[in-house]
Parts: structure tokens; sequence; C-alpha cells
């Protein structure tokens, strides 16, 4: 009797690891643009390889990113200047697989800053939720800009041990037609880790 067949005769759920299900399941046709024709800001272009421990690209995983718009707004209820929203052409939210390297791309706008703890400013960030095989929760990090003159007092990058800061920090590669392009590789475990938050 395998251990499946074990598990059901004594009424327990059998154990199996999470997904692949995030391609098809999750994201939607377009979720990795949250820009619009008239978005203000400036318009920019997120991308990265999700890759494991031994640099190999994962094909399966599914990246997930929320972020404040070029005013520093979050396009949510819970935000208190919700109402004071003024750039409807940004949706503020965006869900992306990844294809057969492991690559993920987002079409969006450069955010701006936001309240922090206290009365602290939290940098420009993209909040990125990782999904993918064998994982029981999503993984959650943040991608600041390298060009920020906020890093430096960001009140979560001060929690980071500064060897590791580099995980957070999007590289700037080449503009693509006029638009600045942006990447962070997502890395689990082994060298170069990409830093995840326990929230």
């Amino acid at each position: 009797m395998s251990h499946i067949q074990k598990a059901l005769t004594h009424g327990l759920t059998p154990w199996q690891t999470v997904g692949p299900f995030f391609h098809y399941a999750l994201p939607w046709e377009g979720g990795n643009t949250l820009v619009g024709s008239d978005v203000s800001g400036e318009k920019i272009v997120l991308i990265g390889q999700v890759v494991d421990s031994d640099g190999a690209p994962i094909p399966d995983a599914m990246v997930e990113i929320w972020q404040a718009d070029a005013g520093g707004y979050y396009h949510h209820p819970d935000d208190p200047r919700h109402a004071e929203i003024k750039d409807r052409d940004f949706i503020g939210f965006g869900r992306c697989p990844t294809d057969e390297e492991g690559f993920y791309r987002f079409e969006t706008v450069r955010p701006g800053p936001v309240s922090g703890p206290g009365n602290s400013v939290q940098a420009p960030h993209i909040a990125i939720g990782l999904f993918g095989r064998g994982l029981l929760r999503r993984l959650v990090t943040r991608a600041y800009f390298p060009d920020s003159p906020l890093n430096e007092a960001d009140p979560v990058l001060g929690l980071i041990t500064p060897e590791r800061v580099a995980t957070v920090i999007a590289s700037a590669e080449p503009p693509v037609d006029g638009i600045p392009v942006f990447r962070l590789d997502l890395r689990f475990q082994g060298d170069c880790e990409t830093v995840f938050f326990d929230v």
C-alpha cells in the first residue's frame, strides 16, 4: 500500500508540493502592463530572471508586483489619500508568469516616495511577490532604484545587512525606445540569494 493510499485510508490529506498551477490559474492577459496610454509619471520597464540556488532558470513561477504611482499614491482604498489620486490610467498591481528562461517583464511607472513607520519616508520601490512550485507561501521582496537619494535613509533598507542590500537594488539597463529599463533578478537560496521579508 502506498503512502497516499495509507493516508486516504486513515482520513489524512496526502502531502504534495504546491503548484505549478500559477501559469494558468492566476495571471490574466495584459496583467504585466500597469499603465495606459495617458499615464502620468515616467514610464519604465521592470525585468528580471527567477533562478534557483544553482542559477538555473525557473520557468513556472509567477511574479506579482504592487506599487505606488508617480505621486506616491497607492491605488487601493486602504491608502488614506486614495480619494486624492489623480492618475486614473495606472492600476498599481500586476502579475506575470515567468517564461521558459525564467524571465518576467512589467510595464509600469517609476513610483514616488511613500510614508513609512513613524514620520519616515520610504524610498521609491516596487513590492514583489513570488509564487513557485514547492513554496507553501509567497515570498516577498522589493525592487529599489539605484539612483534614488532616499535609499540611504529608507527604514526597510536599513534593516538589511549592508552586504545583502544589493539583492534588492535593481540595475539600470539600456533604455528601449526611450523607456528606462531596470532589472532585478530573484534568486532562491545559494550565493547572492535575494532578501525576502518575513511578512
